[in-house]
C-alpha cells in the first residue's frame, strides 16, 4: 500500500532530510585516504544522535552501523570497519535518519583523490541520471517515465543499471511502497500522486548489470567492474517533486 503524508508528516521528514543532507556532507569532508570506514561510520552516528535523531540503518534487518559504505565494485550494502580509504577508490555513502517516526534515506559518491576516466565518468553519469529521472515526475506521471530515462540516459553512456535493487516509497518505515526500478518502459509502473514520497537512487554498473553477494550481505558487481550509487528522498508534488536532503 502507498501512503499518501499528510503535511504535518511532510514536515518531519523535511526535517529530517536536513539533518541527513548534514551527515552525507560531514562525511564527505572526512573521507580522506588513510581514514578507516569504521572512522566514518562513528562520525555519522555521532551527529545524528546529537540532532535527537536515529540512524534509520542501524540494527534494521540486523545491519550492523549507521552507514553503508561500499567501494570500488561493491554496489550497495557495504559494512563498515577497519578498511582503509585508499587513493583512487570509489567510496559510496549511504545514509538513513529517522525524526519524529519519519525516515528519510540518501547516497552519494565520492571520488577519492585522481581516480580512473571510468571511474570519473560512472559517477557523474549516475548522478546525472537521477535528475534526468526526476525532471519526468510530477502528480498523475506513471513511474516508468523516470525508471525509462535513467536506463536510457546511463545506457546511452555505455553503462548498465543494476535490475535486483531499485528505489522504494519512504516514510514511517525505510522501505515502504512502492518499489521503483532504474530501468523499464514510460508507460509502466504506478500512477504516482501528490504528497507521496520516495527515496529514488540509481546504482549503474560498468560492465554487467548482473550482481553477486558477499557473505556478510554487500551486493558486488558479477564482473568486478565500477559501480555508482546516487540517491535523494523526493516528495511529489502537483508540479514536480521537492528534494528534501539536498
Amino acid at each position: 500500500m502507498v501512503y499518501i503524508k499528510r503535511e504535518s508528516e511532510l514536515n518531519s521528514m523535511r526535517k529530517a532530510g536536513l539533518i541527513l543532507r548534514d551527515v552525507l556532507e560531514l562525511v564527505q569532508e572526512n573521507a580522506k585516504v588513510g581514514v578507516t570506514t569504521k572512522k566514518l561510520d562513528t562520525l555519522a552516528y555521532d551527529y545524528i544522535k546529537k540532532q535527537n535523531a536515529t540512524p534509520s540503518f542501524l540494527g534494521y534487518l540486523n545491519f550492523p552501523a549507521t552507514l553503508c559504505i561500499s567501494i570500488d565494485d561493491e554496489v550497495v550494502h557495504g559494512v563498515p570497519g577497519e578498511r582503509v580509504i585508499e587513493e583512487g577508490m570509489l567510496v559510496k555513502i549511504d545514509a538513513g535518519v529517522k525524526l519524529n517516526g519519519f525516515h528519510t534515506d540518501a547516497a552519494r559518491t565520492i571520488e577519492l583523490g585522481a581516480v580512473s576516466d571510468i571511474k570519473h565518468k560512472i559517477t557523474q553519469v549516475c548522478k546525472e541520471s537521477f535528475f534526468q529521472g526526476i525532471a519526468k515526475l510530477k502528480s498523475g506521471v506513471r513511474l516508468g517515465e523516470y525508471s525509462h530515462t535513467v536506463q536510457q540516459y546511463a545506457e546511452s553512456a555505455g553503462f548498465s543499471v543494476v535490475r535486483v535493487l531499485g528505489g522504494h516509497g519512504i516514510g514511517r518505515t525505510v522501505h515502504e511502497d512502492p518499489f521503483i526500478p532504474n530501468f523499464g518502459l514510460p508507460s509502466y509502473g504506478l500512477r504516482i500522486r501528490s504528497g507521496m514520497t520516495m527515496a529514488l537512487e540509481p546504482m549503474i554498473n560498468a560492465g554487467t548489470y548482473e550482481v553477486s553477494y558477499t557473505d556478510n550481505g554487500t551486493v558486488i558487481t558479477a564482473d568486478g567492474s565500477p559501480s555508482a550509487h546516487y540517491e535523494n528522498t523526493i516528495i511529489v508534488t502537483d508540479d514536480g517533486v521537492e528534494i528534501i536532503t539536498l
